[in-house]
C-alpha cells in the first residue's frame, strides 16, 4: 500500500469522511485541506447505480460548464469541401482530409479533440487503433461526428467537456480550479450533475446517483449533499 506524505495526512485529518456537507461547505473544506502550491483542479467523483459490465449501462455525455476551466483546447477536423471553411471559421486548429490522416499516422497527436464529417469516417476509421485508446476518435454519440462542424468546434473551444463511467461505475470529472469562487464551482457542479442525470441509461435500476464527493487534485475527498442540485 502506498504511503501518503505528511502534507496529505495533515489535509486528511481536516476531513471527516463520515460527514456530508452542503456543496458550499464542501468547497470551503476542499480549499482548507489543499496544500499544493499550484492552482489545483477541483474534481468531482460520482458513484453510480449501474452495472458497468453491461454495455447498455454505459454512461457517457458532455457538458459546457458555465465557468470554463480556462485552458486552451486544440480541435482538429476531418472534412472536405465547404465543411473545411466552416471548421476554420469556427476556430479549428487543424483541418484536412487524407493529409491530416497521414499526419496522425506519422505520429502527430498534438490536439485535444477530433471532429469528423460523416462522409470522412470511412477513412478516419483507419486511425481507430491510434485514436481510440486515447479517447480521441470522433464519436457520433458524443456529437463529434457531424456535418454541423462549425457548431461543435465552437462548443469545444468554449469548453465542452466529456465524461464516461469507469470499470468501477464511477465518473471522475473536473469542475474548476481551486482559485474559483465557491459559487462558480457550485454552478459548474450543478451543470455537470444535470448532464449526468440526462445520460442515465434506461436499463439502470434503483438509485442512480449514489454518492458525490469533491476534492482538489492532491487532496482528500469531501462528501457532499447533491439532492438539491439535480432537482
Amino acid at each position: 500500500m502506498a504511503k501518503h506524505g505528511k502534507n496529505y495526512r495533515g489535509a486528511f485529518d481536516k476531513v471527516d469522511k463520515e460527514t456530508t456537507l452542503t456543496p458550499q461547505q464542501g468547497f470551503e473544506k476542499v480549499k482548507e485541506a489543499s496544500f499544493a502550491k499550484f492552482d489545483e483542479s477541483v474534481d468531482v467523483d460520482v458513484r453510480l447505480g449501474i452495472d458497468p459490465a453491461k454495455g447498455d449501462q454505459v454512461v457517457r455525455g458532455s457538458v459546457v460548464l458555465p465557468h470554463n476551466l480556462g485552458r486552451k483546447v486544440r480541435v482538429i477536423v476531418f472534412a472536405k469541401d465547404k465543411y473545411i471553411d466552416q471548421a476554420v471559421a469556427a476556430g479549428a486548429d487543424e483541418v484536412g482530409s487524407t493529409d491530416l490522416i497521414e499526419k496522425i499516422t506519422g505520429g502527430w497527436l498534438d490536439f485535444d479533440y477530433a471532429v469528423s464529417t460523416p462522409d470522412m469516417m470511412g477513412a478516419v476509421g483507419k486511425l481507430a487503433k491510434v485514436l481510440g485508446p486515447k479517447g480521441l476518435l470522433p464519436n457520433k454519440k458524443l456529437g463529434t461526428v457531424t456535418f454541423d462542424v462549425g457548431a461543435i468546434v465552437s462548443e469545444l473551444k468554449k469548453g465542452r467537456s466529456f465524461f464516461r463511467n469507469d470499470k468501477a461505475g464511477l465518473v471522475h470529472f473536473a469542475i474548476g480550479k481551486k482559485s474559483f469562487e465557491g459559487s462558480q464551482l457550485n454552478e459548474n457542479l450543478q451543470a455537470f450533475l444535470k448532464s449526468l442525470m440526462v445520460a442515465r441509461p434506461n436499463t439502470a435500476k434503483g438509485k442512480y446517483i449514489q454518492k458525490v464527493s469533491v476534492s482538489s487534485t492532491m487532496g482528500p475527498g469531501v462528501r457532499i449533499d447533491y439532492e438539491d442540485l439535480i432537482k
